[in-house]
């Protein structure tokens, strides 16, 4: 092990906030919580390699920084000496995020819209340049605890304390991500990884990706009066596509995604259906109410001849919008609502919920949702109990023991 002079623990506890200390490829900063954090950035096969090690409260030290440098570096050695002379580059995760979309457009893949979204503004930010063969167990780990306790930052980037506080300032706007949104990133890194396999960029999948445990708590929905409160609401709202993507989330239960991809030509409205070809549980058809067909009909009225998308975007590459989280948090805040609890996905839920509780049958709820299976169904029988209490009653009626 290298001898240190100046990066050694006495020197370390004197450290101011924003000071650091730097010696054999290893940064350690004080934090301005009076927390400390430790970074390596050594260049191996020619390679930069800039991660952040760990915090000082978790129990890292300068030792587990130098046993992080001594496996890099032994691990490249032994790729040196595995592979034939001539060797590819390694595949950057960045790259190989880039191919996995581009390979599964070309082959017909689902979610792609999802997908990218959760790597261009997670996982990529995050494993960046790290060799997609090199992201390790301890890793995933790292990516996990941050999104769940802090804004999200580069990896290993250096980030100026303005950076750090824009960052936090943004993320105090959002509600910070829940186990379940990540364990759908961690999906999406998985999925990767065994396409990276099957498609011979790598010869075996780098990390054991291990899921976080999701809460079984209850699901957000609206009542009645709240989603008649948020549909007038973005009737008023200047943004023109707000209204009617509100309407049909809570009208169908339709994924945000599903609806802001419709195509004009999957409505059919004299058999009520809308046509769903690359639905999450694979292609469906999603059955719509006889108000809504109403509504459809006269608003396609206002599309110029040949417009594809229900919800066109001249900006998009897709040719559709992907996005209308700004507007939609701006009608939930008008209608008096949370919008870091009334979430896109509320209107989904809302709707499953209330063919629940109007007593319609899980099978039916589940041909409607689009859900893969009947346990996920059950989650929404749920909430105040009145379906319950009322489906009670009429047993009690019927059978009259009493």
């Amino acid at each position: 092990m290298k001898q240190f002079s100046r990066l050694i623990r006495p020197a370390m506890r004197k450290l101011a906030a924003g000071e650091r200390i730097s010696e054999g490829g290893i940064t350690f900063e004080r934090l301005p919580g009076g927390d400390g954090v430790f970074r390596v950035n050594v260049m191996v096969d020619g390679q930069r390699i800039h991660r952040v090690v760990g915090r000082e409260s978790d129990g890292t030290t300068r030792t587990q920084a130098e046993e992080f440098i001594a496996k890099i570096r032994s691990d490249a050695k032994h790729d040196r000496l595995a592979l034939p002379k001539g060797r590819k580059v390694a595949l950057s995760f960045r790259d190989a995020a880039a191919k996995y979309l581009a390979r599964l457009r070309e082959e017909g893949g689902k979610d792609l819209v999802t997908k990218g979204h959760r790597l261009r503004l997670h996982l990529v930010p995050f494993f960046g340049d790290t060799p997609l063969s090199k992201i390790d167990g301890f890793s995933v780990e790292r990516y996990k605890k941050q999104r769940l306790s802090e804004p999200t930052l580069r990896g290993g980037d250096r980030v100026s304390e303005k950076a750090k506080a824009g960052a936090r300032r943004a993320a105090s706007e959002e509600r910070k991500a829940s186990p379940g949104s990540v364990n759908r990133e961690l999906a999406c890194l998985s999925h990767l990884m065994n396409k990276a396999v099957e498609w011979g960029w790598i010869s075996a999948r780098p990390a054991k990706i291990k899921r976080l445990q999701e809460g079984g708590g209850r699901i957000v929905y609206l009542t009645v009066e709240q989603m008649a409160r948020l549909v007038e609401c973005a009737k008023a709202d200047d943004n023109p596509s707000v209204y009617p993507f509100i309407l049909i989330g809570l009208s169908t239960g339709m994924r945000a995604s599903e609806i802001l991809s419709t195509q004009r030509t999957n409505i059919d409205l004299d058999r009520r259906m809308i046509y769903i070809p690359k639905a999450k549980a694979g292609a469906r058809e999603q059955p719509i109410t006889a108000d809504l067909a109403g509504f459809l009909r006269e608003h396609m009225k206002n599309y110029a001849p040949g417009s594809a998308w229900l919800f066109p975007s001249q900006t998009s590459r897709s040719g559709h919008m992907v996005e209308i989280r700004k507007p939609y948090r701006r009608v939930v805040k008008a209608a008096g609502l949370d919008p870091d609890q009334i979430i896109r996905h509320t209107l989904r839920h809302s709707a499953i919920t209330h063919l629940v509780q109007s007593g319609v049958d899980l099978v039916t709820v589940k041909r409607i949702s689009g859900h893969r299976t009947l346990a996920m169904v059950e989650r929404y029988a749920h909430a105040n109990g009145a379906h319950i209490a009322s489906a009670m009653d009429t047993l009690q009626k019927r059978l009259k023991l009493a």
